[in-house]
Parts: structure tokens; sequence; C-alpha cells
């Protein structure tokens, strides 16, 4: 595993080496049962050898597991605790890092316009995954998973209908081009790259569950630095910046959603 997490950082500078082993064994195991390959050395060699191959071992070894309004209760806490103090601010920037498909960035995007802040919000949504960035800036999804979306909306505690925000037709739901004008998606990863703008709120759910103490070590610094004075961090459930280097750099905001206060330096 080692020696293919070497060959993808060389070849294409993607770097896993410092993603949590247990979960690369699992994806590259389901990886290995769909490309037919009896071990992981097959793997590399694909990798090495067929250019093709890379982009589809890709989705594998990003996790692309996401639903709009994912955990009501932290979206209800943002709408509730954050959006009045973000209000302050004459103009905002969010950054939805490891974005994925795109469900938390249309999610955010929707309650900011519910909450009168999208007009002067710029959201920046980073992921390593091209294609996945693609599948976000359509923002497409099939409508089968709507009333899941719909139900947590609600749940968020949402103002309006989620359907006035999207057209369904043909299986699909797509969700409103003007939703899309405050968002900047791009091509960033937690491992390699560096800060790029200052930030009032950070999200960055369910991500760093898959990352080795290092490697969270360095996201979570990179949010603190990217956030400004009394900036907030939104994280999953199952993180917690409690053990990390950046601890005594935030204070607990609403604790039992993992949302965290920049300390003013």
């Amino acid at each position: 595993m080692g020696l293919l997490v070497d060959a993808i950082y060389l070849k294409y500078h993607f770097d896993f080496r410092g993603y949590a082993g247990a979960s690369m064994r699992r994806r590259l195991k389901a990886a290995m049962a769909r490309f037919s390959c009896e071990t992981v050395s097959q793997l590399q060699d694909k990798v090495l050898h067929e250019p093709a191959f890379f982009p589809q071992l890709l989705d594998y070894m990003t996790v692309q597991v996401s639903e709009m309004f994912r955990d009501p209760p932290y979206f209800l806490a943002l709408r509730n605790e954050v959006v009045p103090l973000l209000r302050t601010y004459p103009s905002l920037k969010v950054w939805v890092a490891g974005c994925s498909t795109g469900e938390e960035v249309y999610s955010l995007a929707i309650l900011l316009r519910e909450e009168g802040l999208l007009q002067r919000t710029l959201i920046y949504a980073t992921d390593i995954n091209p294609q996945a960035l693609q599948r976000a800036e359509a923002g497409v999804y099939d409508l089968d998973r709507i009333a899941a979306f719909t139900l947590n909306h609600q749940r968020a505690g949402g103002r309006s209908s989620l359907s006035d925000y999207y057209t369904a037709a043909y299986g699909r739901a797509v969700f409103d081009k003007s939703l899309r004008q405050q968002v900047v998606f791009s091509d960033h990863s937690l491992a390699t790259d560096s800060v790029f703008a200052e930030v009032q709120l950070v999200s960055c759910r369910n991500v760093l569950i898959y990352f080795d103490r290092a490697l969270q070590d360095r996201a979570l610094g990179l949010f603190r630095d990217a956030l400004c004075r009394k900036g907030f961090l939104g994280l999953g459930s199952k993180e917690s910046l409690r053990f990390s280097s950046s601890a005594d750099a935030f204070s607990d905001f609403v604790r039992d959603e993992r949302i965290y206060q920049k300390q003013v330096a």
C-alpha cells in the first residue's frame, strides 16, 4: 500500500501518504474488487501504465459520501448561533474544505440565502478530486435523494421549501444556478497546499477522520491560519480539536455540534 501511495504521489502529485491506514485499506480493497485486481501491486501497475485508470481509482480513494444538510442540528446551530455574528461583517468569505460532490456547499448557500447573507458572501468550495468538483459545480443530484435532503432542510430550520431551489426533470434535480454565482469551485489539497484567503467560516466535516494525526494537525493549522479573528470552524460529529496542536487557538462555541471560535491572539 505504501508503494502504491508513493507511486501516485510521484506520478500524479496527489498525496495520500498521511491518510489513515485502516480507511485506505478498506477503500483499496473495494477498488481491487471493482477493477478485478488480485493484489495492490496490480493496482499500482495500472496506475503507472494506464493513464485513464487513475481518475477512476481516485473516486475510491476520496470518499464521496454526503447529503444536503447532513446532521441537521449542525446547520441549525450555524443558523441560530453563528449567523447572527456573521451579520456583523460587511462581506463574508466561507471555505468548504473537502466539498466532495457539493451537497454541503449548496446547503450553506441555501442557508445563507434564507438568512439574507448570500449576496455578500463568497464561498470557496475545494476538493482534490476534479471529477467530484465537476459534479459539484453542475449541481445535479438523483431525484430519489431529494426526499432525504428535504427532511434534513426542514430539521435544520429551513425558512422555505427546498423545492424553491431546484428544478426536477428526467429523474434528476438541478439546483438553481443563482446559488452557484457566489461559489468558487477549486482544486485544493489539505496535504500539500497552503492558505489562499482569509475567511470568517471554515466548514470541514467528515474529512479529518480519514487523516492520520500529523495530517489532521496540518489541516487544522491551515484552518487556523485562514480564519480571521473570532472566525468559526465547523467539524464533523466524530472529529475534534482536542488533541491537536491548534487546540489552544480555539474555544468551544457550540460544543455538541463541534463548532469552534478562533481565539483573539
